[in-house]
This record gives C-alpha cells, sequence and structure tokens, in this order.
C-alpha cells in the first residue's frame, strides 16, 4: 500500500525562505475554528498517522520572478523568527501576532491569494475575516513586497485552476507540493510539514489505515471521506479504491457524515482535524 507513512508529530518546519503576512486578528486557532457537528458522537484521530507531506505556496509557472521574490521574503522571516512567531500564535494560542499589513497605501499593487476558508489553524474565519497561518504569512510577504494582500475564499479544488488562470498571484491553503501539482504551477520553498490522519467515531473498530485495507480486502464497504482536491483525496483513492472514498466540497459536510453514520472515517490534515474534533466532542 503506498505512501502509509508514519512520523510521531505534527510539527510546522521552517524551511528556507522569506515571507510576510495578511491582516491582523486577535483569534489564536482554539477561538473561531470549525462549527460542531456532533449529535452526541464523539470523535477521535488514531495515533497512527497516515501520510507526511510539505506545504508550499502554489505561483504561476510563467510568474518566476515573483516565486523568486516570494522565495527571498519567505526566507527572512524565517530568519529572523517572524514566521515561527506566527505558527506559535495559531498553533499553541502563545505569544502576539506580528504587525502586517498596517502602512498599504491605497495605491499599491495587489498581491491576490486564494484559499479555501475551512483549513482552521491555516485559514478560517473568525467573523468576516479570514485569519490563520497562511493569511497572517501571506500579509507579511506582501508587506516585504510592497503590495497589499487581497484573499477570496474558493473551494480547494479550484486553487490551482485560479492561479493557472491569473485570477489569483498565489495559491495558499495548506498545500502539499506533489508532481502532479508540479505539473500545473511552481512552489515556493516549503513553510511547514502537514501529515494526514485518520478520524474515527470513539469505539470504532479501525486503528489504523492498515485496518481499512484489512477490511476492504475481506469485502467490507468501508467509506472514507475527503475533501475534493485534496492529497488526502488522491492518496486514499490510490490506496483503498475511489469505490470506498466519498469527496466532499467542505470538510464540515464530511463530519456530518461521519457523525451520522453514512461514512467509517476522515482523511485529512492533523491541525484542522483538531480543530474540527474539539469543537464535535465540546
Amino acid at each position: 500500500m503506498k505512501k502509509l507513512v508514519s512520523l510521531l508529530l505534527a510539527v510546522l518546519m521552517v524551511a528556507s525562505l522569506a515571507a510576510c503576512g495578511s491582516k491582523t486578528t486577535e483569534s489564536a486557532q482554539g477561538s473561531a475554528a470549525a462549527e460542531p457537528t456532533s449529535d452526541g458522537t464523539t470523535l477521535k484521530i488514531l495515533d497512527a498517522e497516515y501520510v507526511t507531506e510539505d506545504y508550499a505556496i502554489a505561483i504561476a509557472k510563467e510568474n518566476t520572478e515573483l516565486l523568486e521574490q516570494i522565495n527571498t521574503a519567505l526566507n527572512a522571516l524565517i530568519a529572523d523568527g517572524t514566521l515561527q512567531q506566527v505558527v506559535d500564535y495559531y498553533i499553541s494560542g502563545e505569544g502576539e501576532l506580528p504587525a502586517f499589513q498596517q502602512d498599504v497605501a491605497d495605491d499599491a499593487p495587489v498581491l491576490s491569494m486564494a484559499c479555501s476558508a475551512d483549513f482552521a489553524p491555516y485559514e478560517f474565519y473568525d467573523g468576516d475575516d479570514i485569519v490563520g497561518i497562511d493569511p497572517v504569512t501571506a500579509g507579511l510577504i506582501a508587506d516585504q513586497l510592497g503590495m497589499k494582500l487581497e484573499i477570496t475564499d474558493t473551494n480547494f479544488d479550484t486553487i490551482i485552476p485560479s492561479v493557472v488562470s491569473g485570477k489569483a498571484d498565489i495559491g495558499m491553503s495548506g498545500m502539499s507540493v506533489t508532481e502532479e501539482r508540479l505539473e500545473n504551477v511552481n512552489f515556493s520553498d516549503s513553510y511547514a510539514t502537514g501529515v494526514q490522519v485518520i478520524v474515527v467515531p470513539e469505539g470504532s473498530d479501525i486503528t489504523s489505515a492498515d485496518d481499512i485495507l484489512a477490511k476492504i480486502e475481506a469485502g467490507e464497504d468501508v467509506q472514507i471521506g475527503t475533501q475534493i482536491g485534496t492529497t488526502g483525496n488522491i492518496y486514499s483513492s490510490e490506496d483503498f479504491g475511489e469505490d470506498h472514498v466519498q469527496s466532499f466540497t467542505k470538510y464540515h459536510d464530511a463530519f456530518q457524515a461521519l457523525v451520522t453514520g453514512k461514512i467509517d472515517c476522515i482523511i485529512m490534515d492533523s491541525a484542522p482535524a483538531e480543530a474540527f474534533v474539539a469543537a464535535n466532542n465540546g
């Protein structure tokens, strides 16, 4: 079975680039992460992890100048500890966010960013504002470039097409670097490491990806929830077969299906999984 990789912790890593952010927020991860879906069903994240992967910023292949500028900015943010400050704020609830996008000229050029804002702590809504690690990092990058950040919330599977078509300058949504995506866009240096995990109801007899495979090989109709266009969707379809994967536009819908027994588990990134499970379990 492909890509069944286990690591010990979902730790955000600092790669080699420079960047800056988005707009300010006073909300850390736990304050506005995900809507509860529970009908009394308690959920849990399995200890056995599924896949690890690098997160990076998607940029159109022809826009090599912007790629170089973003990498330079990202390196600077990493080197001076600013990126870690953003991560600590949203992951651990520690410290304060660095100031960003506060003195942008009205006529400054725009850096447009496409994301899917249901992916706490990377991007999520706090009231009407899209906040999180990615918007703040993008805003800090925009400051470095003398640009004004504009964020568009879209479905995850439309982010790369938006970048390719020029509707967005960058795509940033906890997006993993894959060979398939590299055929269509370039990626910046990695700014984080993500871990794909499996979410199940408490009491489930699924304890690992190997259990899912064993059940399928025994003829059971195991149904796995994922979000359309994500690596969780890609990997689970490859490993378990498309007949056993249900793809949802938003993670909230997948969790609703899980707590109502329409699917058996969800495969997704660990950080938003923790937010959804915490919201569901109250």
